[in-house]
Parts: structure tokens; C-alpha cells; sequence
């Protein structure tokens, strides 16, 4: 059994978790040794990653020649909206349109319970499995000497407390919630990595950022090294269906604060593996909290989570689905 993971449209998602989902799952592959196809015919399983319409004539054509094909349900209607211009009205039909998309697969794939019960709410016709989209536990992990070049690169003096979030300029993200957070704590460097199109962002946003306080920083989209050199955060999204990004930070062993949205129940209890707030005042709390250490760090159990998924157990799941497919 050979699989091959189509990459098409994959310089449109590059920056963004599907992007990342595609390398996890040939990194995981590798990691477990399965056989990889290095051309399309040569495959008995094909991965789909993106709902673009080259892949659903790829998908077609997957199921003309009996191959195996697994859909991958990275988006949802929920996570859509509130994110680009004209998303909320646009939500209905991108929920129809992945549909579609999901339903050519013989099985769909979602990185959590959370997203799988969602799906699963679509009425969509095939099973649906919940894998985790994985973490590389090699590369991210702690390292004193990136917290150095992170520091020198932004000139940031070793008694400066900073606080990072990772993601595209958008609603949903919590961008806003973080803008007026660095204005509550204005001692504080605050500072966003991520970007995206910039056509495709909201005039509310873009006011947002034209106002910022002089303590927020946008480094724009950089590099997995520079960014793991970079972790330590306070993610403010309003919806996910997994957030790799939290993943990477709990690998670092860095003090991770969530918002409390349902994507973390089950796996990422408060003051376990995270620390979950639900308002800006609570984010402001747990934040100053940790800053003076009025709270135990959890490096143990954030390193043991990030284990718990990483790219090469992932991988010895995917191939215990291949062989549920036959």
C-alpha cells in the first residue's frame, strides 16, 4: 500500500495550518517508514488537504482509478466566519461547498472530537475520523539559546516581558481582543506573527492596527525556526479545529494561555497543560500571574501533551487506518 499526498494548491495555503497539516503528514510518514508513491499512479491512497477545485477533479479521478482516498476537513463553517471580508455572508455556501468536497472522500479526517462532532452535524454520508494534525516534538522543543537570538533579533533587553500570538490578520483570531490587551499592559511587549492577504482583511481590522499601541509589534509571517525561538504566548482565538500553534508552544515548555473555546476540551485542562481565560480582564490576570510567578509552570505536562502527539505516533494512526480502509 503506497500513499500519496496530493499538493495541489499548496503555495495558496503554504502559510496557514493546512499548509503545516501537509508537511506533518509527510514528515509522519516518513517518521513510521510507510511506503510513499512518488507519482500519482503509483498510489493505493491519496490524501486531499484542500477544498480548491483542482483537487475535487483530483479526488474524482482518485475514485475513477479505485484508489483509496482520504479527505481531510481542515475547515469548517464555524472557523470560516468572522474571518475575511464578506465570510459571514459567504458561510452557508462555503458549509455546502466542503461538503461536497468531504463527501468524495471514502473517509474524512478532522483534527479533533471537537471538529468531528461538528462535521459530523453536516449530515456528510462518509466516516468520519478524528486524528490529531500532530507536532514535530524534534524541532520544537526548549532551547535557552533561541530565547537569546529571539531577544537580539528584537532588541529586546533579558528584563522584558513579552507576550506573542501566532496567526492571520482576521476577526477570529482575537486580534482585537489582543490590541486592547497590550493597551491594559502597556510594560509589556506585545508582538503578533502572521499576516495574509491583505485585501482580504477587514476595514475593522485594519483601523484596529493603524491605531496600535506603541507596545505591539507585527513581525509578519517568519520562519518555524525564528517562530520557535519566538514561543511564548497568549492565544485569543475565538475558534479552531485544533491549533498546531498551541501544539508548537506546548513542545517549547512556554506558559500557553488559551481562550476557553470548546476545540480544548478533553485534551488541554486550566492549569494542567494551559491556562484558559475567557475575557480580556482574565487574559490581563493570568498573564501578570505568570510574570510573577504567582502560579506553578506546568513544563512536565505541556512537553507530555506535545509527546502525546507527535508526528510519529500520529503516523503509526494514519497507518492503522489504511488498513480499516481495505
Amino acid at each position: 500500500m503506497k500513499t500519496y499526498i496530493y499538493r495541489g494548491g499548496f503555495p495558496i495555503v503554504e502559510k496557514s495550518g493546512v499548509g503545516k497539516a501537509i508537511e506533518h503528514q509527510e514528515k509522519m510518514l516518513n517518521a513510521v517508514q510507510a511506503p510513499r508513491a512518488a507519482r500519482w499512479k503509483e498510489a493505493t491512497v491519496v490524501h486531499m488537504n484542500t477544498v480548491f477545485p483542482d483537487s475535487v477533479i483530483a479526488a474524482f479521478i482518485a475514485k475513477m482509478q479505485k484508489k483509496k482516498v482520504i479527505y481531510y476537513g481542515h475547515s469548517t463553517m464555524e472557523d470560516f466566519k468572522n474571518s475575511f471580508i464578506g465570510s459571514n455572508l459567504a458561510a452557508p455556501i462555503f458549509k455546502k461547498w466542503i461538503c461536497f468536497c468531504y463527501n468524495l472522500g471514502d473517509v474524512i479526517v478532522t483534527p479533533t472530537e471537537y471538529s468531528r462532532k461538528l462535521l459530523e452535524g453536516y449530515g456528510l454520508k462518509r466516516k468520519i475520523y478524528s486524528i490529531t494534525n500532530g507536532v514535530d516534538t524534534e524541532f520544537f522543543k526548549p532551547d535557552p539559546e533561541g530565547r537569546r537570538r529571539f531577544r537580539a533579533k528584537y532588541q529586546l533587553p533579558e528584563e522584558q516581558k513579552v507576550v506573542i500570538s501566532v496567526g492571520h490578520l482576521i476577526g477570529r483570531k482575537g486580534i482585537l481582543d489582543f490590541l486592547e490587551l497590550a493597551r491594559m499592559m502597556p510594560k509589556v511587549q506585545f508582538i503578533w506573527f502572521g499576516g495574509g492577504n491583505e485585501s482580504l482583511v477587514t476595514a475593522e481590522i485594519k483601523e484596529a492596527i493603524s491605531k496600535k499601541p506603541d507596545n505591539v509589534l507585527f513581525a509578519g509571517f517568519v520562519k518555524s525556526d525564528e517562530l520557535r525561538d519566538a514561543y511564548c504566548g497568549a492565544f485569543m482565538s475565538y475558534e479552531e479545529t485544533e491549533g498546531i500553534v498551541v501544539l508548537e508552544a506546548l513542545a517549547c515548555e512556554i506558559p500557553t494561555i488559551v481562550r476557553n473555546i470548546p476545540v480544548y476540551e478533553g485534551w488541554l485542562e486550566d492549569e494542567k497543560q494551559v491556562y484558559k481565560a475567557e475575557t480580556i480582564k482574565e487574559f490581563q490576570e493570568k498573564i501578570t500571574a505568570i510574570f510573577s510567578q504567582d502560579v506553578r509552570l506546568m513544563k512536565k505536562e505541556e512537553r507530555e501533551i506535545a509527546c502525546n502527539k507527535s508526528l510519529g505516533k500520529v503516523g503509526e494512526r494514519l497507518l492503522r487506518l489504511y488498513f480499516e480502509m481495505e
